[in-house]
């Protein structure tokens, strides 16, 4: 039971029906996060444009996906692993890849593991990450614009992932295979 309402395109609020609209048909559903989200018109817009922007950067889909899977495994999100699995998966990441990304172990690929360790140095150092981790970044083959644009998908992990810890709602359907209980001392 979601702890925030889960609106829908009848209760939202006027200004975020038409994006919630929008948002159900390019999906094919409207997301729980989408619904808790419209409570605040302002932050699903801030979620809907921010996602724009971050899918325009120079990073990968992988790469994107990797900085949100790590993310939400940092923060303890299931509801954003499992929706971020279901991206990756059906793009036709290696199921290796993506079971070491959640698991947040050793990525058997270099430079995914070095976006993966270098969103966990971001997030662990709020930023401030030892001029090691930043070089390592990029040795990896990783310029100045990559490193900003992995903060970029930290800012957007980081407001989806607190509003579902936040909120708490229900997994939908289609992510349900792709399910992800956070271990206790996952959450950052």
């Amino acid at each position: 039971m979601s702890r925030l309402p889960l609106r829908s395109l009848n209760d939202a609020p006027t200004e975020a029906k038409d994006l919630l609209a929008a948002a159900e048909a390019r999906n094919g559903f409207l997301s729980n996060l989408l619904r808790v989200l419209a409570n605040a018109p302002t932050a699903l817009e801030t979620y809907l444009t921010v996602s724009g922007i971050n899918a325009r950067g120079s990073l990968s889909l992988a790469e994107r996906e990797a900085v949100q899977i790590t993310a939400a495994a940092e923060h303890g999100c299931g509801f954003c692993v499992a929706g971020h699995t279901a991206i990756v998966t059906k793009a036709g990441l290696d199921p290796a890849i993506i079971a070491a990304l959640r698991e947040r172990g050793h990525v058997p690929d270099a430079r995914l593991e070095a976006v993966a360790r270098f969103t966990k140095a971001v997030i662990a150092s709020r930023g401030r990450v030892e001029d090691a981790d930043l070089a390592d970044f990029r040795a990896a083959g990783f310029d100045d614009k990559a490193a900003l644009e992995v903060v970029l998908g930290v800012s957007l992990a980081t407001l989806c992932n607190f509003t579902n810890n936040l909120s708490a709602p229900p997994l939908n359907p289609q992510l349900e295979p792709f399910r992800w209980d956070a271990p206790r001392e996952s959450a950052a």
